[in-house]
């Protein structure tokens, strides 16, 4: 493994020039300017797009210019990433003026360096952090847009075309969100430290993956104000090609977070393997940790086929291919399969991170090892594996080969294997332990609980017969909310309440989280429950008018989705009092954890460890009086110099 060996550096005051740079804020590189770049390189794509576009027959079967719209984009994002100085170091190298580090933002005092492009792994993380609430709260009111017209069968508030227009924002904004919603905060921030490293690989990758979230974000927004696209989050061939200017911007945003999942992806492996401390030894990772490699795998080799087809509608959009339009000799069944190529790997993308988070809290709060940590490691690599023999049972109502059926249906039946494997390791964990009940542990506990009806649900839909009943309605879709929303999004708030005090040197008042957790997981399941029984009656999904004896039961989940809104609600109040106005600091250990990042001080140090520490024993040794510190964090140089070369020590990309 290779070790960096630094010369120590003293954190700056975010005083003086150094800190500075010379030059006010509004005069270097940033959101202001970035956003200047981003709208001149719009209209000067949008007008060159015009001109091409006068060139040859519009191809969309919407009579559209999407050559505008997508060149418009296009130069868009350059001109985003341009004006953040995404560019700036590297135009500097090659003219033989590298920029001092200040210049990349990364000692900037303040609040400021969360608005510029930074080579520090823990601004980065923090940037995340506050990017995806912004998808999540932003894809809730869509959520609360949906359940509002559904409260009745026949009175609509908006069209059949804005409600297809609702449904799709929300749940591709879901979607794009909860691909970086551990990776993103927790894999970037607490990554590097866990495994006793003082920085990323690839840190300008690191940073421009998350440049490119703000990007995905405004642009799949601006396809409101084009009439939005009718397919929902899957994108489906023919409506896609049929559809207006917004499905361009669907195709274009989805295309852009896949990108940057490819680079988090791509930086967290190399990452892993290549910066381990002396002593951290694959037996001794976090499984937090062996999640994010394992999911980092996946991004980087099922995201591209996203990102492929993607930009291959684009393409038939705009430049008259024919990859997937049925008249020119496309095959739209060609989409199915790289879509869900992707889209199920997606699914345990989503589902790893949360129990890398919950491993951690578990342990933590029940004063245990963890039961059959080597067990947990298998699981975790097993479902990454058969993850990619699964994707057709996506497709069993869309004309599959009849033959094919039972061999997927036996794949997706499979996977319950390893995934069991590690819920069973929860369960000896618990398993006569001493539970310390606090916020974090509750929602590791809902975790379980609504993974669990998850997991059963899914037996019914991976199974052929079942499935051609259930295919489309509402009971699909209580499944995958119970495994998405009820596993990942439970296990993201329940690492927040775990890791802020960290993150932040921060408290949130544990008065409002419990009324947080309580209210959530009560309205939770007051909410999608009953969208199993809607889907056995025949309510399909993407419909806006449904059998009038469908009714009581779809007003009792609209009030139950608008009090799961104001759990929403009780969180982000509690979060922006804690962070701007009561300011209760934490302290360093509040947990009395043995990972390595709680035995760092609060605020974490600019570059984590003052030496590279040496790992003497596993982050999960509970309850043993014998047990080894986990680390020792100021070793002799000289033993760590002469055991390992030194790495090289600049921020190279």
């Amino acid at each position: 493994m290779a070790i960096e060996i630094q010369p120590e550096r003293a954190e700056p005051t975010g005083r003086g020039p150094e800190a500075a740079g010379g030059r006010p804020w509004w005069q270097r590189p940033g959101v202001h300017t970035g956003l200047i770049g981003a709208v001149a390189g719009y209209f000067l794509g949008h007008w060159l797009g015009n001109m091409l576009g006068g060139f040859y027959a519009r191809s969309s079967l919407a009579d559209t210019n999407d050559v505008a719209i997508v060149l418009g984009y296009t130069f868009g994002t350059i001109g985003w990433l341009a004006g953040l100085g995404v560019f700036n170091d590297l135009l500097g190298t090659m003219l033989g003026r590298p920029l001092p580090a200040h210049e990349m933002g990364r000692t900037e005092p303040g609040l400021v360096k969360y608005f510029q492009f930074t080579l520090n792994h823990k601004v980065v993380g923090i940037q995340y952090l506050y990017g995806m609430i912004a998808y999540f709260l932003t894809g809730g009111l869509f959520a609360m847009a949906i359940r509002t017209e559904l409260l009745s069968p026949t009175y609509h508030i908006i069209g059949p075309e804005q409600y297809l227009m609702v449904v799709g924002e929300h749940g591709t904004m879901m979607m794009m969100m909860m691909s970086s919603v551990v990776l993103g905060p927790f894999g970037q921030y607490f990554g590097p430290i866990m495994i006793g490293s003082k920085r990323v690989a690839f840190p300008r990758l690191e940073a421009l993956g998350f440049w490119l979230t703000p990007a995905a974000y405004i642009i799949l927004l601006s396809a409101v104000l084009m009439g939005g696209f009718p397919t929902g989050w899957t994108g489906y061939e023919p409506l896609a090609t049929q559809a207006t200017q917004g499905m361009d911007a669907y195709f274009f945003a989805f295309g852009l977070m896949g990108i940057s999942m490819i680079l988090a992806g791509f930086n967290m492996i190399v990452t892993i393997i290549n910066y381990r401390a002396p002593g951290m030894r694959w037996s001794r990772l976090p499984m937090f940790v062996w999640s994010m490699f394992g999911v980092s795998f996946l991004q980087v080799l099922a995201v591209p086929v996203l990102v492929g087809a993607c930009y291959m509608a684009l393409t038939d959009r705009t430049f008259q291919t024919a990859f997937f339009t049925n008249q020119l000799g496309g095959s739209s069944y060609l989409y199915e399969n790289l879509f869900w190529f992707f889209g199920h790997p997606e699914v345990y993308i989503l589902a790893l991170p949360g129990f890398g988070i919950m491993s951690e809290v578990i342990s933590v709060f029940c004063r245990k090892p963890l039961f059959g940590y080597r067990v947990m490691v298998a699981g975790v690599l097993g479902v990454g594996i058969l993850s990619f023999f699964v994707w057709q049972h996506h497709l069993f109502d869309s004309g599959i080969n009849p033959d094919m059926r039972p061999l997927f249906m036996l794949t997706t039946e499979l996977i319950s294997i390893p995934t069991g494997f590690i819920f069973l390791v929860a369960m000896g964990t618990f398993w006569r332990a001493k539970i310390r009940f606090t916020i974090p542990m509750l929602f590791a506990l809902a975790f379980y609980f609504n993974f669990l009806i998850g997991g059963i649900s899914g037996v019914f839909v991976s199974d052929v017969p079942a499935d051609t009943t259930e295919h489309g309605s509402f009971f699909v879709m209580a499944h995958f909310h119970y495994t998405i929303m009820g596993g990942l999004i439970f296990a993201f708030f329940g690492g927040l309440y775990y890791w802020l005090p960290k993150m932040l040197g921060i408290k949130l008042n544990e008065t409002l989280g419990k009324i947080h957790f309580w209210t959530m997981f009560i309205f939770f399941n007051s909410t999608f429950l009953p969208l199993f029984a809607l889907g056995i009656m025949g309510m399909p999904r993407r419909v806006f008018e449904y059998a009038h004896n469908l009714q009581t039961l779809n007003v009792w989940v609209s009030i139950s989705a608008f009090l799961l809104g104001v759990s929403m609600l009780i969180f982000l109040i509690n979060f922006v009092m804690s962070v701007t106005f009561w300011r209760v600091r934490a302290e360093p250990n509040p947990w009395r954890a043995r990972s390595l990042e709680w035995q760092l001080p609060t605020p974490v140090p600019l570059e984590n460890f003052m030496r590279v520490p040496v790992i003497l024993s596993s982050p999960y040794d509970y309850g043993d009086p014998n047990a080894l510190p986990v680390a020792d964090l100021n070793p002799p140089p000289g033993v760590i110099a002469a055991a390992y070369a030194p790495a090289a020590t600049g921020l190279e990309a």
